[in-house]
């Protein structure tokens, strides 16, 4: 009798906890490719071509290196076309007495797993998800008691513990978090590099004839492939981006150029987040970076900051908050989603330009993201559900456990500042000082109101107006408040005439 050991598509490192102590010679480990994960909700095409090949290239590394592996392909004509599904057949195939696998990194799965025991008769043993580098019950430790939680003083802890960017115990540089000095505008003539790009080889050449025959009628563009694939491939975008991009990242991190998605961002939340990269050794690297003199602190601190920070600290809350947290709807928003976030059919340039690169690429950078899709969103009173499936489709970095944070608690404040201490809304200044997009557009930025008004300057007050009652005791947006009632009565009424007039067209 041996252990079936199971694998799922973002858990994609020979580390993980669930092949600790495997038997080679008895343990079976099982990887699927199932239609119930490749359609709960319709994900880009990119976004399932990257998954299905990462994980049919990490089966055959497992494979040579000593593991039996029994993996299933979405046509395969036995496909059960679930996780439980595949594991019922494989209890058939092969003598197994108990069940091993690593802690899912969505609620969904787990509540699908807990079920097995009982399904199976087999015992089932949840291992924790170690690559992490902030457990759940620690997360849980750390946000008890706190009237607030505050990425700020997490990573702060995060970085005392792992002993990263450290000086006898101090913060390297004398500070903490260097963010006042990542939010350069875009300048004339930056050198720009290509962003790292792999061959497609066989095996995703099948995947990608897979996807264009299944998937068909989902959003994205499915060619070219670029995607790094494998352990090796993902190293060196890795590589790439410390001795190419870093030095760059933090000053321009915020910045906005039409035809350039990349910008000098690392696009490695791909890799870290299925498991071909781990967050340590990117962490390290680019430390190291900075102790060569190769990357200035700055960039460095950014850089970290969003993966020992951000990215374990909204793990953390998707955890702490489920279930139920997508359900949260502090603006009691309800309004549709506009069409155009599938067409990119509207004449706001910056939203059609990050949509057309997000259906490109299925990528767009966390500028992008926050403050000119999600801005967006927010300030329409569009509702959380609709906006976090979006998210949830549209980009191939996209898990429930990073980006349920990221839209409710980030972009839309639904969770009421759980997450974060203010919305992020945003009039038309901001994308004109961090983008070219306005120079493009067929509204004007620096008018207000009335038809040539870029939208998101009345629609950023009337977002204030509707939500008063909610956010007027909120320090980091009740001065603006104060600059509202200064406004004229004719002032406010053509904001909420230009703001009625733009959202019943979209519609």
């Amino acid at each position: 009798m041996g252990t079936l050991r199971v694998i799922l598509g973002d858990q994609l490192y020979q580390t993980i906890t669930s092949l600790a102590g495997c038997d080679k010679s008895r343990d079976v480990i099982l990887m699927c490719e199932v239609w119930d994960e490749a359609t709960y909700v319709a994900h880009h095409k990119k976004k399932i071509a990257f998954l299905f090949s990462a994980m049919r290239h990490f089966a055959q590394d497992l494979q040579k290196a000593g593991y039996k592996v029994d993996y299933t392909k979405l046509d395969d004509g036995e496909n059960a076309g679930s996780f439980q599904g595949e594991v019922k057949r494989a209890i058939a195939r092969h003598s197994i007495d108990r069940i091993i696998i690593t802690h899912p990194g969505e609620y969904r799965v787990l509540q699908d797993i807990e079920t097995w025991q009982e399904t199976f008769g087999l015992p089932v043993e949840i291992r924790e998800d170690d690559r992490f580098l902030c457990g759940l019950d620690e997360f849980r430790d750390w946000a008890k008691g706190r009237k607030q939680l505050r990425m700020e003083f997490f990573y702060r802890e995060m970085r005392k513990k792992h002993g990263i960017l450290l000086e006898n115990g101090n913060p390297a540089g004398g500070q903490w978090n260097f963010d006042a000095e990542n939010r350069k505008p875009p300048k004339d003539g930056l050198d720009i590099p290509t962003p790292h790009q792999s061959r497609p080889d066989d095996i995703t050449s099948d995947v990608l004839d897979l996807v264009e025959a299944r998937f068909d009628s989902h959003f994205g563009d499915l060619r070219p492939f670029h995607f790094a694939v494998t352990r090796q491939q993902a190293l060196n975008a890795l590589d790439q981006f410390i001795t190419q991009r870093l030095s760059q990242f933090g000053d321009y991190q915020d910045a906005m150029i039409q035809n350039q998605p990349w910008m000098f961002h690392s696009h490695l939340a791909f890799y870290l987040n299925c498991g071909l990269l781990l967050p340590l050794e990117c962490i390290r690297a680019a430390e190291n970076a900075w102790h060569r003199g190769d990357a200035p602190l700055n960039a460095v601190e950014g850089f970290i900051r969003q993966i020992l920070g951000w990215r374990e600290y909204v793990r953390g809350v998707y955890w702490l908050k489920m279930p139920g947290y997508g359900d949260e709807n502090f603006f009691e928003a309800n309004a549709p989603l506009p069409e155009f976030y599938w067409s990119a059919n509207t004449k706001m340039n910056c939203l059609r330009q990050c949509v057309l690169e997000t259906r490109k690429n299925a990528y767009a950078h966390h500028i992008q993201r926050l403050m000119v899709l999600g801005n967006f969103a927010l300030l329409a009173g569009v509702s959380p559900a609709e906006v976090n499936e979006w998210f949830l489709i549209v980009y191939a970095d996209a898990f429930e456990w990073v980006e349920m944070p990221n839209v409710s608690g980030m972009i839309l404040f639904a969770d009421g500042g759980f997450l974060a201490s203010k919305p992020y809304a945003a009039g038309g200044g901001y994308i004109s000082k961090m983008s070219n997009y306005c120079d493009n557009c067929s509204y004007q930025v620096g008018k207000k109101n009335g038809p040539k008004a870029c939208p998101f300057n009345y629609l950023y007050w009337d977002f204030l107006a509707r939500n008063r009652a909610k956010l007027a005791d909120n320090q980091r947006v009740g001065m603006m408040y104060k600059t509202y009632d200064r406004m004229g009565d004719d002032k406010k009424q053509a904001i909420t005439d230009d703001a009625s007039r733009f959202l019943k067209s979209l519609s």
